[in-house]
């Protein structure tokens, strides 16, 4: 499996990812202080490492920098507040892969993680297909069966997280977590109103409310219609 290097010391963040990053596959551990980053950051030991700048001990930079010293190659997605030109060329020039700053949308870093431990023997999957649906990653193209679906960047970035987790129960807080970031408002109906969208586009049985749960997308043709389709 997969292991991921999260140096980060804000709890919230924290807890966020780990609960994104698991519930797609990857195995975690998370470190809260520069020196902790450097003495755990070994190509041997984790697949890539999600670095926050403002670390306490040594900041992100001085880690990257050890790290890179010692002639670590793991891939570092830099994670930060800090956007000005300055930080983000320090942090690419130090050895960082990637650059992302705060707030963020957990889809958007998901995407950015494959890219980095994508390997040229095994390329990464384009497209991905949960029953008639199918998601063109690289074209941004989706379908039902022969039927071409025009979708916004949002309502793409949704149904992706539907069809990598076809058939599971996602609950209004996942899917916030996953497609609008960890600081969109936990109370906010906008999951109901863009699967509203979807359904309106797909049909109405592909994504099914589950009660007082969430909601599910089905990979079998045959399976029954939405639960109230319309909310």
């Amino acid at each position: 499996m997969t292991r991921i290097l999260i140096a980060e010391d804000e709890s919230r963040i924290v807890s966020f990812l780990e609960k994104g990053l698991r519930s797609s596959g990857y195995s975690t551990v998370a470190v809260d202080s520069g020196p902790d980053a450097i003495a755990l950051a070994r190509d041997e030991s984790f697949d890539l490492m999600i670095l926050d700048l403002g670390l306490p001990g040594l900041d992100g930079h001085e880690v990257l920098e050890a790290v890179r010293r010692r002639g670590e190659k793991l891939p570092v997605i830099v994670l930060t507040a800090r956007d000005g030109v300055d930080d983000t060329v320090r942090g690419l020039e130090e050895g960082a892969d990637d650059y992302m700053t705060k707030p963020f949308r957990f889809e958007e870093l998901l995407a950015r993680i494959r890219l980095r431990l994508r390997d040229t023997t095994n390329p990464e999957t384009t497209v991905v297909q949960a029953g008639s649906v199918t998601l063109d990653l690289r074209s941004r193209r989706a379908s039902v069966g022969d039927r071409v679906v025009e979708l916004t960047a949002r309502e793409f970035a949704l149904l992706e997280t539907f069809i990598r987790h076809r058939d599971q129960v996602l609950t209004r807080e996942q899917l916030l977590s996953h497609v609008w970031g960890y600081d969109f408002d936990p109370g906010s109906n906008v999951v109901d109103v863009y699967v509203r969208y979807l359904r309106r586009k797909l049909g109405g049985g592909v994504i099914e409310t589950v009660r007082g749960m969430g909601y599910r997308l089905h990979t079998s043709p045959d399976r029954p219609h939405a639960v109230n389709p319309g909310r």
